[in-house]
């Protein structure tokens, strides 16, 4: 299947945890296809920004394939760079509030998950193609950094590197009122959190024509 992007995330496992981001968002990015999301009243509108992307952690955002390169050689650069990389981790996940929408997160040291994502964006960055301006654009949102301005230019997007931060993300954008009722459905439902939390793995994704994010394939990292 042609893509018209590819992506570096993190992908959870088979287990309790992917089954609930699955059924959460109603899309299963390993199967690549919908998901039976949980009954509740708004979850499919609360649900629908981050459905396309599945359940996941980004690692190196979403690019266009640069010039002269394949999805074959993305591939085996994935897992040559897996092949150097050791497993991070830290002390757990947690439900937090980012701004106004709701995600899991890190807590505790996560330095060596930063340096995992650090490492995927810079040495695969050979395969992205330059953004255009209308991209550019359009992730120049209002009251970025200095430096997240220099990421932007340098990388195609803000937060990598110094300004990354690892998330999973459950809902889109929502008034502030409406965050401790969502939050409270969202414990409600969410299975026992990995404690500590092992990203042992990455994996390559791809953006379909129909707009949604799949599993091509998963590495080990093995360094």
């Amino acid at each position: 299947m042609p893509y018209s992007r590819f992506a570096i995330y993190y992908v959870p496992p088979a287990g309790a945890l992917a089954d609930f981001g699955a059924a959460w968002l109603g899309w299963d990015i390993v199967q690549g296809c919908e998901a039976e999301q949980f009954e509740l009243p708004g979850l499919k509108g609360v649900t629908s920004t981050p459905r396309k992307y599945g359940f996941h952690g980004t690692i190196k955002p979403p690019f266009c394939l640069a010039d002269g390169r394949s999805p074959e050689d993305l591939v085996c650069a994935a897992s040559e760079l897996a092949a150097k990389l050791t497993p991070a981790k830290c002390a757990g996940l947690e439900l937090t509030a980012l701004g106004r929408f709701l995600a899991l997160v890190p807590f505790g040291d996560f330095s060596s998950i930063k340096q995992t994502a650090a490492a995927c964006v810079r040495d695969l960055d050979g395969f992205r193609a330059a953004p255009s301006a209308e991209e550019i654009t359009r992730r120049r949102k209002p009251h970025l950094t200095p430096q997240q301005e220099a990421m932007l230019m340098q990388w195609g997007y803000p937060h990598v590197m110094e300004e990354f931060r690892f998330h999973m993300t459950l809902t889109g954008r929502m008034p502030k009122s409406e965050i401790p009722t969502w939050s409270g459905l969202i414990q409600r439902h969410l299975p026992d959190l990995p404690s500590p939390f092992v990203m042992d793995q990455i994996a390559l994704c791809g953006e379909r024509e129909d707009g949604r994010f799949e599993l091509i394939q998963r590495y080990t990292l093995r360094g």
